[in-house]
This record gives C-alpha cells, sequence and structure tokens, in this order.
C-alpha cells in the first residue's frame, strides 16, 4: 500500500492503535527526545509519538513532530504498507530466482526487469502537494530553519539536528541519482552541516563538483510516504535508484516534481523541501552527536548546506527519530533491511541460511550469520565474502554458526560460540575500512575486523576427537507435552 502523504500514515498507526498523541506543550529541547527514548526502550518498541504543539525555546511551533513512527516490527512493516517486511523478501527472492546470478549486480539486473519494478518506474508531474507553500529565500527570506521544530536530542549535543532526512544528490558526470541519510545540524536559519562520511555516495558526489570547482546542488526531503525513508537507508548495491526501489517497496510510481531552485527533483507529496547548495571546498566544524553508537561522536569537518528554498504542504508534519544506546528505533529499520535483503546475499552465498545483526552491535559491529555446512573452511570463505560486499566491510565482528542455531537469539548464539569454538584456531583477524562513527579503531576510518567459526568442526578441519551432539528432547515427546503443558496452563 502507497501512503499519500506522511499524515495518512499517521491516521494509519492511531487507526491501528500504535500512537500516541500528545496534545499538551512539550519541548524540542531535550523533553521529546526523553519521551521518544522511554517508548524505544519498551520491549517490542512502545508507540509512535505525536506531538500536537511541540515548543522552540519556549513558543509553539506552527508543525506537529511525529517521532518512534518505524520503531517496532509491526510499524516498520506497516511503513512499507504490509503485515511483515518478509513478504517482500519473499517477492525478491521469486524475482531472483527467475536465473542464478553470478554476482550481487546481475541480481539486481534481474531485480530490475521484474514485473513491479517495471510498473514502479517513477513519473513526472509538474504539480504537487510539496508546492502548496513555496518560499524562496533572499535577504528579506520569510522563513527561517529555526521556525522547523527541530530537536536537540542529548544534553551535550553541538546544536539541534535534523535527523530524518532523505537527501538527494546527483553524479555531474552521469547524472545519477542518490538518495541518503546524513544528519544534518542546524548552525542558523540559512545552513546546515551535512554529515556524509568518506564512504557514502552523497561524499562522492560532492567530490567530482569539487573537483570541477562547481556548487552541487542538493534536495533534503522530510516526510511523505516512509517508503522514502526506509529506501534512502536500505544498504542498496552501488547504482541502484532509490526511488525506483522505494517504487518497488510501495507498488505505485514515485511522482516526482522538479525544485525550485536547483536542477534535482524530489517526490511530489513529502512534506517540506529543503533546497541548497554545497559549496565546494566549504567546511565547518559539526557535532558532538549522541549516535546510533551509544556515544556522543565529537566535532569534525563536514560540508556546509546553503538553503535557497524551502516548500512545503500547508499542513505539514515534522518527522524525527533520535538515536543512541540501543535498542532504538533504527534497529527496527536495519532489521527489516537484513530481512528484506536476506535473498540477495543468498543469491551470492547459497549455503547461507539466515542473518541478524543484533541490537547490541549498533549495526556494524556484529553480525551472526548461520551456514549449511558442507567442506572444510566455508565459515572464512562467508566471512571474507560478506566483507567485500557494500556495508558490510565495517562489519567488526561476524561469527558464522550451524544452520541449526536460531541467529536472532542472542543467548543461543552465545552458547554456541561459547561451546564450539578454541579461540586461537577458530578465529582469524583482516584489516579492512571501519565505520566513520567507530571510535574504538587508532586511526579514524580504518581498523581491524575479527571472523569467529562457531560451526562443528570437520575430521579434516584438523579435529579429530569425533564431535558430540547437542542435547535435545525426542519431537514426539515434545510434541505431546506441548499439548499437556496447554491444557495445564504451564508455558
Amino acid at each position: 500500500m502507497a501512503y499519500r502523504s506522511f499524515s495518512h500514515f499517521i491516521d494509519e498507526l492511531e487507526r491501528t492503535s500504535e500512537l500516541v498523541r500528545i496534545s499538551e506543550p512539550v519541548a524540542t529541547e531535550l523533553e521529546i527526545s526523553e519521551l521518544a527514548n522511554r517508548q524505544m526502550k519498551t520491549p517490542g518498541g512502545g508507540k509512535a509519538l505525536l506531538f500536537e504543539k511541540p515548543t522552540i525555546e519556549g513558543k509553539i511551533s506552527s508543525f506537529p513532530v511525529a517521532i518512534n513512527t518505524m520503531g517496532s516490527e509491526r510499524r516498520m512493516a506497516r511503513a512499507i504498507g504490509l503485515e511483515s517486511v518478509d513478504e517482500i523478501a519473499h517477492q525478491m527472492q521469486l524475482i531472483l530466482k527467475t536465473k542464478p546470478p553470478t554476482s550481487m549486480r546481475q541480481g539486481w539486473s534481474l531485480l530490475k526487469q521484474g514485473i513491479d519494478l517495471l510498473h514502479a518506474r517513477p513519473k513526472h508531474v509538474t504539480d504537487g502537494p510539496c508546492k502548496e507553500v513555496i518560499l524562496r529565500f533572499d535577504s528579506t527570506g520569510k522563513l527561517s530553519l529555526k521556525d522547523l521544530p527541530v530537536l536537540l536530542c542529548w544534553p551535550k549535543d553541538g546544536g539541534r539536528f535534523i535527523t530524518l532526512p532523505t537527501v538527494y544528490t546527483k553524479d555531474p558526470d552521469t547524472g545519477e541519482r542518490n538518495i541518503g541519510m546524513y544528519r544534518m545540524q542546524v548552525y542558523d536559519g540559512r545552513t546546515t552541516g551535512m554529515h556524509w562520511q568518506i564512504h557514502k555516495v552523497g561524499a562522492r558526489h560532492g567530490k567530482r563538483y569539487y573537483e570541477r570547482n562547481e556548487p552541487m546542488p542538493v534536495a533534503v526531503c522530510l516526510g511523505g510516504d516512509p517508503a522514502y525513508t526506509f529506501a534512502a537507508t536500505a544498504p542498496l548495491p552501488d547504482g541502484l535508484d532509490e526511488v525506483l526501489f522505494a517504487g518497488f517497496v510501495r507498488k505505485k510510481s514515485v511522482e516526482l516534481i522538479k525544485c525550485e531552485t536547483c536542477d534535482l527533483e524530489v517526490p511530489a507529496d513529502v512534506d517540506f523541501v529543503l533546497e541548497g547548495y554545497v559549496q565546494p571546498g566549504e567546511l565547518r566544524a559539526e557535532g558532538p552527536f549522541g549516535d546510533h553508537t551509544g556515544f556522543y561522536t565529537s566535532v569534525d569537518q563536514y560540508p556546509v548546506f546553503h538553503l535557497t528554498a524551502l516548500t512545503r504542504r500547508k499542513n505539514a508534519i515534522y518527522p524525527a527519530t533520535i538515536v543512541g544506546v540501543p535498542p532504538m528505533e533504527d534497529f527496527y529499520m536495519g532489521s527489516a533491511s537484513v530481512r528484506i535483503f536476506l535473498p540477495v546475499f543468498k543469491m551470492n552465498f547459497p549455503e547461507i541460511v539466515d542473518m541478524a545483526l543484533p541490537a547490541e552491535g549498533v549495526f556494524h559491529n556484529l553480525v551472526f550469520v548461520s551456514i549449511r555446512k558442507q567442506y572444510p573452511y566455508q565459515a572464512y570463505k562467508i566471512m571474507h565474502g560478506l566483507w567485500g560486499m557494500g556495508q558490510m566491510m565495517f562489519s567488526k565482528y561476524i561469527v558464522v554458526l550451524d544452520e541449526d542455531c536460531d541467529v536472532h537469539n542472542t543467548s543461543e548464539v552465545l552458547f554456541r560460540l561459547c561451546a564450539n569454538t578454541d579461540p586461537q584456531r577458530d578465529t582469524t583477524f583482516i584489516r579492512n575500512p571501519s565505520d566513520s562513527l567507530d571510535h574504538a579503531p587508532t586511526a579514524p576510518n580504518i581498523g581491524s575486523h575479527m571472523g569467529i567459526d562457531a560451526t562443528r568442526k570437520l575430521p579434516s578441519e584438523g579435529y579429530s576427537r569425533g564431535w558430540p551432539e547437542l542435547v535435545r528432547m525426542d519431537e514426539k515427546v515434545r510434541i505431546k507435552m506441548d499439548e499437556l503443558a496447554a491444557r495445564l496452563g504451564l508455558t
């Protein structure tokens, strides 16, 4: 199901009892973050919150704030119009099965031929809800970024941060579009930071403009169908258009409209569009910021975004999130990505059974993967293969387990890890790019990664004593006792 607007999605959450409206004034300075954090830490992700009267330095904002809207498995599925994200994973699996690809790029080439994607090609329109109010900025610009209810998330943050933007850029040579999500520190009414790290496509596009010494056009969207937000965060293979993927997810073409002051197109149904540019070579101190790592990231130099126009819906809703010590809303977004893209990993590595990125690993730090092991050192093949795939290169620890291990049960994984490994024999280290936000490596952006083989060992791997059998109850007895336990009210 495609949502007509962000408000339409909010209405759906309220209809399904997934939303709490808060009608009394609550400050954008820390107070909204505190209430949202309590919900995110609630088992299952708590509720989405809609603050109808957020205040900015004591004054009520014209725009409501919605937060934690995708912060549970149920809400994440509803964000893409489904009862379960596994429905999309199943569709992708069927499409990819049409012809086994030999690479990830070939897999996506097949995916582009799928009937859903053909129908999901974007359309171009000349008018849309995001143009209901148009404000161009000049020396007498009426609206400032400071009029938006941008959150001060954590006490030691360097300022207010736009935390749920979808940032549109394009390659100046090929015209290839990219949508990413990069936090934006608000410096004043007209400028923000643009936190794209060196590994991101936005940074690559920026480098090309810098080489040309040309201002880089940038458009930032807030709100609209949540499928756009999900597409911006999804670990898509390089070169796959996020707009196309969003159309596939929502089963409806994205309607694109030209910006007023820059040569970019954006979805016509979003709530806010911030148009502007990044000037080559201009950097400014950004941070600190309470990040998804659970720590404050330090001050560093990042490009500056200059605002040239703001367009919006008349009744726009400002979307926000906060990140910090897990679990947070981003955990559920990341988990959905893993489920949806698992078929792509399986096409490259058919032995993979399942994969999980537990909340404690804050995405890149810890990966659990189960395999059908057939030959010696197969676990190491999987480790090195995953380290070579896109953002998986940041994975600090990869643990490979047997197919009968539930990788989503961290307790079971730790049991297997402790029981099945000899530390010296079953670990390997490599040097690889590291996440820019990882504070632990000695040097920024590079570090060591560890792989752990927690599978049963084969005689050809040097283990000659005979691997013991795991203690399990007889299946017939277990089923019989399930029935008795149900009658007795035992769990």
